[in-house]
């Protein structure tokens, strides 16, 4: 598990936006494509092509007080400015009420 700490502890402190998906997961995508449409060039890493992949999704779970969630209910998880953000309710969320561009703004992902 520490390894996969450190793992995810460089990755997201060394990019603006980090999301970690799994392939084929349809609320990864919608996440990934609302990142992107806003102009996001978002550190994706896809959890089942990823060697420590289920370690970090071990992590992830944590992260979001989870206990025995399926992968599809933990993933999409997105890291903003080297903080956890959510998933996709909280990225949604924060993009209908207004606070997505400027979290992200703050995180130097978007300069408009």
């Amino acid at each position: 598990m520490q390894a996969a700490y450190e793992k995810v502890s460089v990755l997201v402190s060394g990019n603006a936006v980090v999301v970690f998906t799994i392939s084929g997961c349809c609320m990864c995508h919608v996440v990934k494509q609302l990142l992107f449409g806003l102009g996001v060039g978002p550190t994706v890493v896809e959890l089942d092509r990823c060697a420590s992949g289920s370690d970090i999704h071990a992590l992830l779970v944590r992260l979001s007080g989870g206990g025995g969630k399926p992968r599809q209910q933990v993933v999409p998880a997105v890291f903003v400015g080297g903080k956890f953000l959510g998933g996709i309710e909280t990225v949604m969320a924060c993009h209908i009420n207004g606070t997505l561009v400027p979290l992200l703004k703050d995180a130097g992902a978007l300069w408009l």
